[in-house]
């Protein structure tokens, strides 16, 4: 997977470009496509409307549970949110 934060740090401060819906998914991408080079998306977070556990893998690679609350703002990079824990939904990445 693409790294478009390659070269800034671990630093992911800024405004997100979109916000892309997500299905969770263990064994897959899911958090959409960069329309300018076709990679995947890196999340620089994530929204959540419903909470409940969220399985994410991070950008150094690490599996991680988090309980959250409804119209939650997760701020982490983000490569993936899993499918098997994860109760949350209306799961949105926020890309640049």
């Amino acid at each position: 997977m693409s790294n478009p934060f390659r070269g800034i740090g671990e630093n992911l401060l800024g405004f997100p470009a979109d916000m892309v819906p997500v299905t969770p998914n263990d064994s897959a991408d899911n958090l959409g496509t960069d329309p300018a080079n076709g990679k995947s998306n890196i999340a620089m977070g994530l929204y959540i409307e419903t909470g409940g556990d969220i399985v994410i893998t991070t950008l150094r690679g690490n599996d991680r549970t988090v309980s959250v609350a409804s119209n939650f703002v997760l701020t982490c990079g983000v490569k993936r949110v899993k499918a098997t824990g994860t109760t949350a939904s209306g799961i949105f990445a926020l890309v640049t």
